[in-house]
């Protein structure tokens, strides 16, 4: 519900029919005033809603553009990508890489993915002029041959790193990456104050009730059509931009630092594999790695005798093979992200073929599996092609959630000649002087914490404040009054 229920209770609209006598006439109900804490949420909502929603716009259309990578990447890269035929067995990895080099003769070797099914090796050299993105040589596993080499971001594509770079910072770098934070941070507000003030508006009686998830087309245009179409809608995306939004702040630039800071505090992140043959942590394990600085040269034919190690140890399926330091272990990482997940990862001594330290998915923290699976299904990986639907069917849906609210803002505008307006005004003031001490002495603390963590809802959330005080006494000095809040 990102948008806004948008400013306050629909004028009711006149019935056409004869004026009943006055006998007849039942005493007219008191119009029911909202509590406080309502007519704070109202206005919060309002404001929220129309500052932050150009971002979500911004959000929403990155992130459906990136729903189809998987097809883009096949589309442009399907030679490099895949085999055109799956032999009985797979080449030597050792000549694998050897047809890799000569295809690619500059760069440490820094990682292998051995080709599973279709899929071709790929072979990942790092060199110091790239940064943090490498050249991926492709390679046949049943014939050993070259199919193409691409500059990739971590196994990424071109194309997916371009549309990842522009769903995260629109390509702005560090600066960029504030306009998701923002949208990140805000969404989840958005979303439970939507569905709070609809649960509200609906609570009462059975008709009401059913309009919680079918939208009240009980009127036949207007403001409260599109109420229902944009709450209802809202209701219906609640849980998935709710889980987007949480994903999406785990690896936020400043919210994200808290978040591991706190994982970290609370021994809840993922767990470190030893790497060094002394006993030492040498692998901290995050989401995007190659097993740190590769070796200056790693024998091709190591990789074969680590592979066959690794599969012993119970390492099926897709894999990356990070040879380490001298005097250290290979790291060998499941890297399937497809439900169910393979994420278990062992540290191999090279010289010995001994398996010396291994973290299994299984034994990972809660909140450590939670964010690895979350983070999958923001992506769009962890269910595949259901997965990119839901993520295109959510992204759609905000985009619908966020118009709707925009014309109502416009619906409620006043149209008669000596008060038109363009838009609505927004919903009355006052909701947090009426607040009782207690809602204060626990909101207070509440809020500042959330800013602390959330920095970017914290420094947004002071602006609509100074905003809103702004318009107060613009309001008081020409004497005008806001529209009533919604109850």
């Amino acid at each position: 519900m990102s948008v806004t229920e948008l400013s306050g209770a629909p004028t009711p609209e006149p019935t056409p029919g004869p004026e009943p006598s006055p006998a007849a006439t039942p005493a007219a109900r008191p119009q029911r005033r909202p509590s406080p804490l309502a007519a704070l949420l109202v206005r919060l909502h309002f404001y929220a809603g129309i500052l932050v929603a150009p971002f979500l716009v911004v959000a929403a259309l990155t992130g459906l553009a990136y729903t189809v990578t998987p097809q883009l990447d096949q589309a442009l890269y399907g030679d490099q990508l895949t085999v055109a035929a799956v032999g009985d067995q797979p080449r030597p990895l050792a000549e694998q890489i050897t047809a890799a080099r000569a295809a690619h003769p500059d760069g440490d070797l820094a990682a292998v993915s051995p080709g599973v099914g279709h899929r071709t090796t790929q072979v990942v050299f790092a060199l110091p002029e790239l940064g943090d993105k490498q050249h991926t040589v492709y390679v046949d596993p049943y014939t050993g041959e070259v199919t193409g080499q691409l500059t990739t971001w971590f196994g990424s594509t071109p194309a997916t790193t371009w549309l990842d770079d522009l769903h995260r910072n629109l390509h702005l770098g560090d600066l960029g990456r504030h306009y998701s934070e923002i949208a990140a941070s805000w969404l989840w507000v958005l979303v439970l104050g939507g569905v709070i003030l609809w649960w509200r508006r609906r609570r009462t009686g059975r008709s009401r009730a059913k309009h919680l998830l079918v939208p009240d087309l009980s009127a036949a245009k207007g403001v409260r059509r599109t109420r229902g179409w944009h709450a209802t809608t809202g209701v219906w995306l609640a849980i998935g931009l709710l889980i987007l939004s949480t994903t999406g702040l785990t690896w936020s630039r400043f919210a994200g630092e808290n978040f591991a800071a706190g994982l970290d505090a609370l021994d809840a992140g993922r767990p470190a594999l030893s790497t060094s043959l002394s006993g030492g942590l040498a692998d901290g394990g995050g989401e995007h790695q190659h097993g740190g600085a590769p070796p200056a040269a790693a024998d091709p034919a190591t990789f074969d005798r680590v592979l066959t190690v690794a599969r012993d140890a119970g390492l099926s399926g897709p894999v990356e093979i990070s040879p380490g330091e001298p005097g250290t272990a290979w790291s060998v990482a499941q890297t399937d992200n497809t439900w169910p997940v393979g994420r278990d990862r062992v540290a191999v001594d090279p010289a010995a073929g001994a398996v010396i330290a291994r973290s299994d998915f299984a034994d990972w923290p809660l909140l450590a599996k939670l964010s690895t699976l979350g983070i999958q299904a923001h992506m769009g990986l962890l269910f595949g092609v259901v997965n990119q639907i839901l993520l295109a069917a959510l992204a759609i849906g905000m985009l619908c959630v966020i118009v709707w609210g925009y014309r109502m803002w416009w619906q409620r505008r006043p149209t008669r000649t000596d008060r038109r307006a363009l838009v609505g005004a927004p919903p009355a003031r006052g909701g947090l002087r009426g607040l009782p001490l207690w809602a204060l002495l626990l909101g207070v603390p509440v809020t500042v914490a959330i800013g602390w963590a959330l920095p970017w809802f914290g420094v947004t959330l002071l602006g609509f404040l100074v905003v809103d005080v702004v318009l107060g006494v613009v309001a008081r000095r020409h004497g005008g009054s806001a529209a009533p809040a919604d109850s």
